[in-house]
């Protein structure tokens, strides 16, 4: 089974430690699934800058095949945070840089790789809206991160997206349960064929347009020990889409009730051990200007 991230890319500063970290939710789920025993790869664009080499390494380094990315002049994407009680606090960002300026377009080529993956996975973050019906077409499986700002909860937008994903992950810490299943439902409306609301502390739910199912988050039992939460909705959906394809999730074969409720507790306990994680999957140098903003 193969997984490929497809989009975004990004550095985190943690001005805090003054320390920079690989990261951006299409990397992410693909080192999180190669991490979980899985073949995975990236293809995005990289910054052709110190950062963008920096990357570029690390995501390699994980044992994620990175041979088809592209390196275009310009910035690397660069995000400032800092973790306030194990929180991690976004505060500004450059934009995404020439990942998101320039994004890859899906030519014949790419097209063709890209369709070896059991799975295909990007973001909002990604630019990627107009290549979802390509990938889409292909036969192959594919996931979309909708994060949790309300750009992306439109109805325009979610045209865009949902009737091209097999599932879509929802970040709704900030929601209520009521406002969490009517997105919910909202999302399946318009073509998602599975629906993933992430909600911190409060757990998860899923839902296909006949059954709702939940899991509980698995608690730290110290929270002093919790290292940042950078990267938790990504481990959790990585998670939870390795344990259905493992199941036999595929385009032409959708999840079953009990697949999706394992798979909820193996997105919950991926989830878990992401919380004693530095950054999104470690791999940190120190970084030149801790206190530095993006441009």
């Amino acid at each position: 089974m193969r997984v490929l991230g497809f989009g975004d890319n990004i550095v985190d500063r943690f001005v805090d430690r003054g320390v920079d970290y690989p990261g951006g939710n299409s990397v992410n789920v693909a080192v999180y699934a190669r991490r979980l025993g899985l073949e995975a790869a990236y293809l995005g664009v990289f910054g052709d800058d110190d950062l963008g080499r920096f990357l570029g390494e690390a995501i390699a380094a994980e044992g994620v095949a990175t041979g088809r990315c592209v390196v275009r002049a310009g910035e690397t994407g660069l995000s400032l945070l800092r973790v306030d009680d194990g929180d991690r606090v976004f505060l500004g960002w450059n934009g995404g840089g020439v990942t998101v300026r320039e994004p890859l377009t899906l030519d014949a080529g790419l097209l063709e790789y890209a369709s070896s993956f059991d799975l295909v996975h990007s973001s909002v973050y990604s630019r990627s809206e107009d290549e979802l019906p390509k990938l889409a077409g292909l036969g192959t499986l594919v996931s979309f991160d909708l994060s949790s700002e309300e750009e992306f909860r439109t109805p325009s937008y979610l045209d865009r997206v949902c009737p091209h994903a097999d599932l879509v992950l929802l970040s709704c810490s900030h929601l209520d349960e009521t406002a969490t299943r009517a997105l919910l439902a909202e999302t399946v409306r318009r073509g998602a064929r599975l629906a993933l609301a992430t909600r911190g502390v409060h757990g998860a739910v899923t839902w296909d347009g006949r059954t709702a199912l939940t899991v509980p988050a698995r608690r730290v039992e110290d929270p002093e020990e919790i290292v940042d939460t950078m990267g938790c909705g990504d481990a959790f959906l990585a998670g939870f889409a390795v344990s259905l394809l493992r199941d036999g999730w595929s385009a032409s074969a959708p999840p079953r009730a009990p697949m999706v409720e394992r798979a909820l507790h193996e997105g919950a306990a991926s989830a878990y051990r992401q919380c004693f994680v530095e950054g999104a999957f470690g791999r940190g140098r120190p970084c030149e200007a801790p206190s530095g903003s993006p441009r």
